[in-house]
Order: structure tokens, then sequence, then C-alpha cells
């Protein structure tokens, strides 16, 4: 063969490795896929509906987490397990709920990513967030299991948030 198809046939394979270690190095540092299980966050996001979240947002001190953002996050009962919700209450908030509707500090919350039919008409006695902790909860609120039933989440057991639908096709976009 001749020498400068060997030269451009070398060049070529080195671009593509670096092009995969960038890309690898992307996945793993930044850019996670994570499949949604379940419908408790419905209907922001479905069951089987696959989505990229941002690993390093939090991690790097870019932003902290924010209320209203939806985090993925190791499970207090088994770190094993990951699970995706809402943040509603952030470090020292009062959050209550009174026949399904969240208070938050004394007033009530505006949540319009959650439809009246998926509300639960329950109620919560006030609970204040410790420091270093975040009250989550699903969107789909009648079929999620969250901070109501097993209390606040730490902050080291949040590694992402939700920030990109790329599958199904029908629902690619971002996430409000």
């Amino acid at each position: 063969m001749h020498p400068t198809i060997w030269k451009h046939a070398g060049r070529l394979l080195r671009e593509l490795a670096i092009a995969l270690i960038l890309a690898a190095a992307i996945i793993f540092f930044v850019y996670q896929p994570v499949k949604v299980e379940g419908t408790s966050m419905m209907p922001g996001l479905v069951d089987d509906e696959r989505i990229f979240i941002n690993k390093f947002v939090y991690r790097m001190g870019v932003s902290g987490v924010q209320r209203g953002d939806t985090v993925v996050f190791l499970f207090p009962q088994d770190p094993r397990r990951s699970y995706i919700k809402r943040v509603i209450g952030t470090p020292g908030d009062t959050v209550e709920i009174r026949e399904g509707r969240v208070w938050l500090n004394g007033g009530e919350l505006n949540e319009p990513y959650v439809p009246e039919e998926y509300r639960d008409p329950s109620n919560m006695a006030p609970f204040r967030v410790p420091a270093g902790h975040y009250f989550v909860m699903g969107d789909h609120r009648s079929a999620s299991n969250d901070s109501r039933a097993w209390g606040p989440v730490p902050v080291q057991a949040i590694y992402g948030k939700a920030v990109f639908v790329y599958w199904p096709l029908e629902r690619i976009g971002t996430l409000r």
C-alpha cells in the first residue's frame, strides 16, 4: 500500500480515539443517560423515557440544588437504587401539605406541573427541612414514594439534574 494511505489511516484512527475519549469523559463527568422507571413524575416524565442528567452542575459548584429542580439521587433507604423527583423544600424551609396542596414557609406553593387529577388529597404536618437536606416529591403525587414517606434527601445523595429528554423522539427536548 501507498505510504500516504497509511498516514491518513493513522491520522483517522488517532482522531477517532480522541473523539471516543472526549465522548467518554463527557458522559462520565458531565452528562449521563438515565432511564425513567415508574410513573411518579408524570406528566413531565413518563415510564421508560430516556433522559440526560447533568452531573457537573452540582458537583463542580456551577449552581446549587434549587427548588423546582428535577434531581436524580441515591435512594436514602437503599443506595443501590436511584430515584428521580422534584425538589420542593430546601434547607431551612418548612413544608406542609393541606388537602394535597403544598405550603412552603406559610404560603401555598404554585405548582403548575402537578395536574389536579394527580394530586393526593392527604395532609402532612409542618416539617422543617434540616441543613444539608432537601424535601423531594414526585409530580404524580398519588403515585409517588417520596420525602413524605421516607424523609428528606441528604445533599450528598443528589448526583444529577434532569435536563433533556432524548427518547422517545416525539418527546425530545429540554425539561422545564
